[in-house]
């Protein structure tokens, strides 16, 4: 193989090209001495390009050479390619292509072995690349069995090198073999940190857009900064004819238009509909590939997933085979889910731009829906407890919650929760938080353990940190009274300290605790207080501590505990009226921002049995 133009003499024996002489005789210590130093410096460097660099530089101080190249092995289409090369003619590096077994760096990574060539002329492995070249010395790099490529020493002087020469590059080789795998771990990571980067700000610019055919025009050219595909393709499911109809499709830069493609038909429609990524290293050998598209020899499907719904899927196809890897894979699964998550959001903002009067309708009835599910009185057959509340949202829907439940008799479960956010979402999600609140309560009749408020909290926790809203978050207090065994058992996510009016006085109770979906791993703790008659418990979401007034002054905790303890011998319904008519009061004309709740449970007609009970405990 001769493709390279010509290379004059000069460009062999130029000093900024070649090495200027052999290195002057040296003993074996001094070279071993040379060989830990040059070692030393090769496996300190990890900087891809810059260990390339430093390679002849550092070989010039064990041996003579007049022109250098370092072989790269491609595992994936096993082909040889200079990754870096001194004195070759312009252009010819980029050219060279060699396989395991071809020509003599070929055949040294085949052998596996190092190769000396006194005279090129006269062997017939020896591919001319570089003209004047008469002697070749080349040493594998080899890594934990493997071969990376190879070293490959040129000079325009016959039987240039010599076994010492061979002998002090083939141990040098080793430590460039390791310095290349350091510097591919080191670039991987960094690439990986940069393509985490470039995810996060693809996720921010995507939801951002919310005209879907925007949307799906960015979608596209925000792909091939991840993968560089010849051809994309961008359907979405019609879920009224069963069909995926290609909204973007993109070969070669140029769009095409294609036909709808039935669910289950074809990869696209078996991706989209067993929800599961399609990788297909030769289309020619998978009887499901359906050729819409010339001369495509490999294709990757990728669902969007929204939940467990499949909206879509991306398709990526190529004219190589097996041109799609494992990393290609996990970069478009994760833009996916992202994609799946704007696009759903561009739809629904569209629907509600579109539909507004029938969405006005429809909030308006979901604000009869939360109200509804809110509970409207005490579950029935408690005794010895008074309580009362109430909930002033925001706008048409809040991010409040509470809930009161009995799981068994005798025992009285308060909840008290406020989501971020406000209107529709938080109204979703603080819905949720309820039916867990639920569900997990009731569960500790089959398994008492995981009723406890601290469990119940934490289950929460992961099941919402599960769910990957990071902009959203619930704060909740979980409290157990014990009517029986006057026991109140209190675990706190962040909601204001509740407030606690005694004999000895009115304060608030320091209980701390991580907002639920946070972090995943929260864990929370627990609070026992003795229960006693006349005492009153207050909880109250940050909308009512958080109201301000047309100077900027905050309403705060401290003048919620005087109106408790102002209004401590009424009953709790009263004291609920005296919180927010104290609230409104100091809030004047000021807006009502945030939404309010309070929940009052006063302690009255406990059985004195009952108290023995506690006594003893």
């Amino acid at each position: 193989m001769n493709d390279s133009a010509p290379a004059t003499d000069q460009s062999l024996r130029d000093p900024a090209v070649a090495t200027a002489g052999a290195p002057p005789a040296a003993s074996d210590q001094t070279l071993l001495s040379t060989l830990f130093d040059l070692s030393r410096e090769v496996t300190s460097v990890l900087e891809f390009d810059e260990l390339l660099q430093n390679i002849p530089q550092l070989i010039a101080r064990l041996s003579n050479f007049t022109v250098f190249s370092v072989y790269l092995l491609d595992d994936r289409r096993q082909e040889l390619r200079i990754a870096y090369a001194v004195g070759y003619p312009e252009g010819a590096a980029r050219t060279v292509r060699l396989t395991p077994g071809q020509g003599v760096v070929g055949t040294a990574v085949a052998e596996r072995r190092p190769i000396i060539i006194d005279d090129v002329d006269l062997d017939a492995r020896y591919v001319p690349v570089v003209p004047g070249v008469r002697s070749e010395l080349v040493v594998p790099l080899r890594h934990k069995g493997a071969v990376l490529g190879a070293l490959n020493l040129l000079s325009d002087k016959p039987a240039a090198f010599t076994t010492r020469d061979e002998a002090m590059l083939h141990q040098f080789a080793a430590h460039v073999a390791q310095a290349l795998v350091n510097a591919r771990l080191f670039a991987s990571e960094r690439e990986y940190g940069e393509t985490l980067e470039t995810l996060a700000e693809i996720g921010r610019e995507l939801t951002s857009i919310l005209d879907l055919d925007a949307l799906l025009t960015r979608v596209a050219h925000l792909v091939k900064r991840l993968i560089d595909y010849r051809t994309f393709g961008l359907a979405l499911l019609n879920a009224e004819t069963g069909t995926l109809e290609m909204k973007i499709a993109i070969s070669y830069g140029d769009a095409k238009a294609l036909a709808p493609v039935k669910l289950g038909e074809g990869l696209v429609g078996y991706a989209a509909l067993h929800k599961e990524t399609v990788v297909v290293p030769d289309v020619a050998k998978d009887p499901r590939y359906i050729d819409a598209v010339a001369d495509v020899r490999s294709e990757m499907v990728v669902p969007l997933l929204l939940k467990d719904r499949c909206i879509g899927v991306f398709d990526l196809e190529s004219p190589e085979l097996d041109a799609f890897s494992k990393k290609h894979v996990e970069l478009l699964t994760l833009l996916a889910a992202q994609a799946a998550v704007a696009i759903e959001n561009a739809r629904l903002y569209e629907a509600l731009r579109n539909n507004e009067v029938r969405l006005e309708k429809e909030v308006r009835f979901a604000q009869r829906v939360q109200m509804a599910l809110l509970p409207k009185e005490l579950p029935a057959k408690l005794r010895g407890v008074d309580v009362a509340w109430h909930f002033d949202p925001a706008r048409e829907l809040g991010g409040d919650l509470y809930d009161f439940l009995s799981p068994e008799p005798n025992t009285l479960i308060v909840s008290v929760g406020d989501v971020s956010g406000k209107g529709v979402p938080a109204a979703l999600y603080s819905a949720f938080a309820g039916e867990l609140v639920r569900g997990r309560t009731y569960r500790r009749r089959l398994a008492p353990d995981r009723g406890r408020p601290a469990a119940v909290l934490t289950s929460m926790n992961r099941i919402l940190h599960e769910r990957q809203l990071e902009e959203y978050y619930c704060t909740l207090c979980y409290a157990e009274f014990d009517l029986r065994k006057h026991l109140l058992t209190i675990s706190n996510s962040g909601l204001p300290y509740p407030i606690r009016c005694s004999r000895d006085g009115c304060e608030q109770l320091k209980l701390p605790g991580m907002p639920l979906g946070s972090f995943g791993t929260s864990t929370y703790d627990e609070h026992s207080f003795e229960l006693v008659s006349g005492d009153i418990y207050v909880f109250c979401t940050d909308g009512i501590y958080e109201t301000f007034n047309a100077a900027g002054e905050e309403f705060g905790a401290t003048r919620v505990i005087e109106v408790v303890a102002s209004q401590r011998d009424l009953p709790a319904k009263d004291i609920v009226a005296a919180i927010f008519g104290a609230m409104a009061s100091f809030r004047g004309d000021a807006p009502h921002t945030d939404d309010q709740t309070a929940v009052v449970v006063k302690i009255a007609g406990l059985k004195a049995a009952a108290s023995d009970n506690t006594a003893k405990a």
